[in-house]
């Protein structure tokens, strides 16, 4: 079994407005330079792990978590209008494009 890495703390966390309805929670942490990776939580109603950061090699990779629509600390929590896979898909675009 591979052995995880150390604790890592967030350099960045911030809200993103998604929909008129929805607004996620994103953060960013390890390397601001490295290769950006999106980790996509499980469900239902899952949120955002400490944990899941240290999966990740904090050397190479630029880790960007987010709580999805209804999840942890995205507004509004447990709603599951405007909440489908093609929702997740669009909201992945718009932090690619938000983080450039």
């Amino acid at each position: 079994m591979k052995k995880l890495h150390p604790p890592i703390k967030p350099y960045n966390e911030f809200y993103l407005k998604v929909s008129n309805l929805h607004t996620i929670f994103v953060e960013e942490s390890c390397n601001q330079n490295g290769k950006p990776i999106i980790f996509l939580h499980g469900g239902p109603g899952g949120g955002i792990e400490p944990i899941y950061r240290q999966y990740f090699d904090p050397k190479k990779w630029r880790i960007i978590i987010f709580d999805q629509r209804g999840c942890g600390r995205s507004i509004p929590n447990a709603e599951l209008k405007e909440n489908t896979t093609w929702d997740l898909v669009n909201d992945i675009e718009v932090i690619r494009k938000y983080l450039k």
